[in-house]
């Protein structure tokens, strides 16, 4: 077999041309003739399409619970709701205790009148109470015939009065309050045939406890009178009641 060493150059280049053209063809270039200088760096590829989601990794161990937060800000307050519906009525309470007995809501009430007996002897010593010992008007018992004197059991300011008939001599009295001279009265008497009258009256405050009567100012002075036909009284009557409350005592 004729080597191509033996082959004219022409012919040689010939040959060797067509040798590489096969290597080329078949991808056969050894690799001693192919070395060469490394080429430009290509541009870059077209991104491909995205990849499949991957499988899901394993759960992570659990860690150490973390620090307590800060306590937060105070909401804001919510509006109001609507008002619900009426609860079932409970039940009843125990009996209370029965109060204080209140005060009578009625007009507080003291009056009295009275006279003297006929043929009734008067007192002749000065400071003598005069006995009016006929009983007239006495509803609450404020005045005590036995004794003549008025004791007040409602505080207030009262009227009293004094009518008294004069015969055979001169009258002298006062109108005393718990021993102190109150008013003073007089009539003289100058031996007429009929007798004399003698009025008086005065307002008096008293407060319960309080007494009033009438008695002698002079022993000879003491023409007090009463007969059929005239008589000497002795009267007297509330006119308004010091209670704080007003009119609640009967």
């Amino acid at each position: 077999m004729t080597t191509l060493k033996s082959l004219p150059l022409p012919l040689f280049l010939l040959v060797l041309q067509v040798r590489l053209s096969t290597l080329l063809e078949d991808n056969k270039i050894p690799p001693s003739l192919c070395t060469g200088h490394p080429g430009i760096p290509g541009s870059p590829g077209v991104h491909g399409t995205p990849g499949l989601p991957g499988r899901d990794g394993r759960d992570g161990r659990d860690s150490a619970p973390g620090e307590k937060g800060e306590k937060g800000d105070l909401g804001a307050s919510g509006e109001t709701g609507e008002q619900g519906l009426t609860g079932d009525k409970g039940d009843s309470g125990e009996r209370g205790q029965k109060g204080e007995a209140g005060q009578c809501a009625v007009a507080p009430k003291s009056a009295f009148s009275a006279k003297i007996s006929e043929g009734r002897n008067m007192p002749l010593t000065a400071g003598g109470v005069v006995l009016f010992d006929k009983i007239l008007l006495n509803h609450q018992d404020d005045y005590n015939a036995e004794t003549g004197r008025f004791t007040c059991k409602v505080p207030g300011v009262y009227y009293f009065a004094v009518h008294a008939t004069v015969y055979r001599t001169s009258l002298q009295f006062d109108l005393v309050k718990n021993g102190h001279t109150v008013a003073s009265y007089f009539q003289f008497f100058g031996n007429w045939p009929k007798p004399a009258s003698l009025s008086g009256g005065s307002l008096v405050h008293l407060v319960p406890g309080d007494q009033v009567w009438i008695q002698m100012s002079l022993g000879e002075y003491n023409g007090f009178y009463s007969s059929t036909k005239t008589d000497s009284t002795f009267s007297g009557f509330l006119v308004y009641s010091d209670w704080k409350n007003s009119a609640v005592f009967a």
